[in-house]
């Protein structure tokens, strides 16, 4: 049974940083592409970030420069670090690996 247990949410406010987690289990992470969602209030899910196998990573523009996501496939697990935090990526963030959702960790910034 695949499991992903996202944490590290928090509430923080304008410009601060937080690093997300997401540990997997019950899947061999090694042969995945893992991403990141999001969902804020009111507002369907966004995609965040991605990486693939092949080592590329993609990011939604409104977070290009802000946000970091790393893999540690010996540990099953991926991050998210988030840098200069905005009101507006106050969100749900889930964690994906097809077909599979964490239950989200919650982020919170304020002005």
């Amino acid at each position: 049974q695949v499991q992903l247990v996202e944490s590290g949410g928090g509430s923080v406010q304008t410009g601060g940083s937080l690093r997300l987690s997401c540990t997997a289990s019950g899947i061999d992470f090694t042969v995945k592409n893992v991403n990141w969602y999001r969902q804020a209030p009111g507002k369907g899910r966004e995609f965040v970030a991605g990486s693939a196998l092949d080592g590329t990573v993609t990011y939604v523009d409104s977070v290009k420069g802000r946000f970091t996501i790393s893999r540690d496939n010996a540990k099953n697990m991926v991050y998210l670090q988030m840098d200069n935090l905005k009101p507006d990526d106050t969100a749900m963030y889930y964690c994906r690996v097809n077909p599979s959702w964490g239950q989200g960790t919650e982020v919170t910034v304020s002005s």
